[in-house]
């Protein structure tokens, strides 16, 4: 089923409830990602809007999409008050405050869970709940820092290069924490009982770096960066500039992968054979500055004219406006327009239980508190 499908399927999380605690980062990921496969996401949103350092109509902010907003001061005890009683009827709450913020307010796991003994309560920081850092404020480029894979990417002899923020904060902490909260509601089926998700992106981070470690323990990847396979370090894993300065990808680390590139290039078997074995790291710099030179020779969509269908393990280097008109992506919908707005769709995919497309975002507003009481059953005057 594709995303513009039927708006009536909702998605496998249908029925789900969740209660969303305003914040910045991986926790709107992690509600999003939910809101997107069916959940319903309440976001309890600050009265005051935070700053973000970055201006934008709302309808840029795509995190937010999905989901239906109301504002209130948790500083005030009847706004916790209804907090709690939305707790009562939630499957789940997330929040991604500093260790300690939520119990000041009243709204810790042990308040809620003492209102619904079945709530899972999903928490999503930079260190964790504990440790010696717990409670010192942090971004993404530092906890991928103390894991080690900030030290790894980069080229050899260059600093470490900063990735997006995808690995910290949308990986190592998004998709863990909605990944916990999906694993301890199963669980609450079986047992009745809910629990805390501690949620800490350096865990994840570093969980998701398992191969690397096993590599490097097994002494089969070095510690400098940009100097195996996967880093950079091979010619074969690389990025190769054409003559009109766009940029390709290869990576045919396989050996008849790469066999079939070295062919499709218009190398000719005793030039292939010269270049010798490609898993030999003593090959490799003959076989970058042949690779180099043959790329620069032509544009980018004359290589990708060449190279299209083929199992050469190819793809051209996209920026960001270009992604969403690659015909792939464009035969998937990998990409979707809502309001105007270019934005990723609903993923993965279902074969019964489609997602329905995202809602926009949209502001909180006291109609939307109104018809937040009533479909949750909260009698505003109690």
């Amino acid at each position: 089923m594709t995303p513009d499908q039927s708006a009536s399927a909702r998605g496998p999380l249908a029925g789900l409830r969740i209660v969303e605690l305003a914040g910045i980062g991986p926790g709107p990921m992690a509600a999003m990602l939910l809101a997107d496969l069916g959940a319903t996401v309440l976001r309890i949103e600050r009265t005051e809007p935070v700053d973000l350092g970055v201006k934008r109509e709302l309808r840029y902010n795509l995190l937010l999409r999905n989901r239906i907003p109301i504002a209130l001061d948790l500083k005030r005890p009847d706004a916790v008050e209804l907090v709690l009683k939305l707790v009562e009827r939630a499957d789940a709450l997330i929040e991604g405050f500093r260790p300690g913020v939520t119990e000041r307010l009243g709204l810790g796991p042990d308040a809620c869970l003492a209102r619904n003994p079945k709530l899972v309560y999903g928490r999503v920081t930079g260190w964790g709940q504990h440790g010696p850092l717990a409670p010192v404020a942090g971004h993404d480029i530092n906890y991928i820092s103390i894991t080690g894979i900030l030290d790894a990417i980069g080229r050899h002899g260059q600093p470490p290069t900063v990735p997006l923020a995808l690995v910290g904060d949308f990986a190592g902490g998004a998709l863990y924490l909605a990944t916990g909260v999906l694993a301890a509601m199963l669980e609450a089926r079986t047992s009745g009982q809910g629990q805390v998700v501690d949620a800490a992106i350096v865990d994840g981070v570093a969980h998701m770096a398992t191969t690397f470690f096993g590599l490097a323990a097994a002494g089969c990847w070095q510690p400098q960066r940009g100097t195996n396979i996967l880093d950079s370090g091979a010619p074969f894993y690389d990025v190769y500039q054409c003559s009109d300065d766009a940029w390709i990808s290869i990576g045919p680390i396989e050996a008849r992968f790469h066999h079939n590139l070295l062919q499709a290039l218009g190398l000719s078997p005793a030039a292939i054979e010269q270049l010798g074995d490609h898993a030999n790291p003593a090959t490799w710099p003959r076989l970058r500055t042949t690779l180099s030179g043959i790329f620069r020779q032509r544009p980018r969509q004359a290589w990708c004219d060449a190279l299209a269908h083929q199992d050469v393990c190819y793809a051209p280097v996209l920026s960001l406006d270009e992604a969403p008109r690659h015909p792939h992506l464009r035969a998937r919908q990998t990409f979707v327009n809502v309001d105007g707005v270019v934005q990723p769709a609903p993923a993965p995919r279902f074969s019964r239980s489609g997602t329905a497309p995202p809602s926009p975002p949209r502001a909180a507003s006291p109609q939307t508190l109104d018809q937040v009481l009533r479909e949750w059953g909260i009698d505003a005057n109690a």
